[in-house]
């Protein structure tokens, strides 16, 4: 392998439907499509044999997204896979000027009748942030995010495996102890930059507690 509006998505109601457990890229796919600022191109490849989402941005912002109920007492823990051709440069992500990403993977929990309840965690691969640290996004403080990897990757579009708790991380950054959320959305945007990116996603698994698998 070639190895803005985040607040209007957070206030639409997420309807309730069974979970899938392993979500693959051809399934990510055909997720729906929230647009924000232009589009973002998501198109399925293949390399090695293995089914990726590719996403592809010239000044777009859109994200796929799954409206689905996902039981955290049981499967609290979110594992995927995804890569960057590189980073932004000069900007400062805190900032709504600077609210793009090459990957970002969020989860929701829906506040119903009262969207300004509605929170996310927003996973992301951060340009300038250090990795591991946590912030308010601009556009909507109701969802937080939080920097997994940092900087230019050591190989360009090489998948990279994350695996996060997120009963825990709610916990943490909402200090909201959840037994279930309502949606997850994966988005590449560069709308606020203007510097194009590409970026990849593998396939989406929600696990056990215990669970310590590794797979792409």
């Amino acid at each position: 392998m070639r190895t803005a509006g985040l607040g209007a998505l957070l206030l639409v109601a997420w309807n309730t439907a069974a979970a899938q457990l392993v979500t693959a890229p051809q399934d990510i796919i055909e997720w729906e499509v929230r647009e924000f600022s232009g589009a973002t191109r998501y198109r399925l490849e293949t390399d090695d044999g293995q089914a990726v989402v590719k996403a592809e941005c010239q000044n777009g912002a859109s994200a796929l997204y799954h409206q689905s109920t996902v039981d955290l007492t049981t499967t609290p823990v979110l594992q995927w896979s995804w890569g960057v051709s590189g980073v932004f440069s000069g900007i400062d992500e805190t900032s709504k000027s600077g609210d793009d990403y090459p990957v970002r993977l969020y989860v929701v929990k829906d506040g119903g009748l009262l969207p300004w309840r509605t929170k996310a965690v927003n996973y992301v691969w951060a340009s300038n942030q250090p990795q591991g640290t946590g912030w308010a996004n601009p556009y909507a403080s109701q969802a937080w995010m939080l920097a997994l990897q940092s900087g230019v990757p050591e190989q360009p579009g090489a998948l990279v495996i994350e695996q996060r708790n997120v009963r825990a991380d709610f916990l943490a950054l909402h200090d909201v102890d959840l037994t279930s959320i309502d949606g997850i959305a994966i988005m590449t945007d560069c709308d606020n930059s203007g510097q194009p990116i590409e970026g990849w996603y593998g396939s989406i698994r929600w696990l056990p507690a215990t669970s310590s698998s590794t797979r792409r």
